[in-house]
């Protein structure tokens, strides 16, 4: 017997122990792992703790948190990033009630005593929709990031046209140089490119991410990707250590020692 296990776990919610235990032994043997819990508080904190957890079996009227206010406290905690669909149960299919639930997001509803292979169909149903809204929610993270760099690109052959087209270009590259192989800048920025030593020279100064853009003309996102950059290459942790390193006081004190 290899039946396949369903990579999605089922929280499977009621104050009646029995229902749990009856529910969980039938989903486990078609092929779910399922969260048992007797509360509304431990489905939270069970939902919290497992990620693999993306379909709610829940009883609609529980102390507490009754199954509607559990669904939406589980909403509040997924954010933007989490998805999950939700199943109620109840013994007491009031039409409002029923009404406030699909409103709530609840995708489907069985009276009990449940018929447990209608419940199956429907937990199947949502497990292929919770499937296509996971990848929606994939492809939207995938496509901030290729805006993020996209942007990041431009703003880079921006700064390269810029620099290509300066009739002041040797004189820059020259004193930038320079500066780097003076006395003011520890050798350990002499890696460093003539723009990525522009805005570790801000960020020394106390500048903001948004004043070094401006200064700099370029944007946030390039800003953000040089300091990134110049960390990675300077070996640093974080901007603070490298505005010490680039401190005046820091080079003065190296100047004297170097003199002794």
């Amino acid at each position: 017997m290899n039946k396949s296990v369903s990579p999605v776990k089922v929280l499977v919610v009621d104050d009646q122990p029995l229902i749990v235990e009856m529910v969980c032994e039938f989903l486990e043997g078609s092929g779910y792992r399922c969260v048992p819990c007797e509360s509304s508080q431990e489905a939270v904190e069970r939902f919290s703790e497992d990620v693999d957890v993306g379909l709610v079996l829940c009883d609609l009227y529980m102390p507490g948190l009754d199954g509607i206010e559990l669904v939406q406290e589980l909403q509040r905690l997924s954010g933007k990033h989490r998805v999950f669909e939700a199943i109620m149960l109840t013994g007491h299919a009031e039409k409002q009630d029923l009404i406030k639930a699909l409103r709530a997001g609840i995708a489907d509803y069985y009276q009990k005593p449940v018929n447990l292979a209608e419940m199956l169909e429907g937990i199947q149903r949502q497990e292929r929709v919770l499937q296509e809204r996971q990848k929606n929610v994939q492809l939207g993270q995938l496509s901030q990031k290729l805006q993020y760099l996209s942007a990041s690109i431009d703003d880079l052959y921006q700064d390269l046209d810029k620099i290509r087209h300066s009739p002041q270009l040797p004189e820059e590259v020259e004193g930038d140089a320079g500066d780097t192989e003076g006395a003011e800048i520890p050798a350990i920025f002499n890696q460093l490119s003539p723009r990525q030593l522009d805005v570790a020279r801000l960020v020394g100064k106390g500048q903001t991410n948004y004043q070094i853009a401006c200064e700099l003309g370029i944007t946030e996102n390039t800003v953000k990707l040089y300091v990134s950059q110049v960390l990675r290459l300077t070996h640093m942790h974080n901007r603070t250590q490298l505005a010490l390193a680039l401190s005046p006081s820091r080079s003065g004190t190296r100047q004297r020692d170097t003199t002794h």
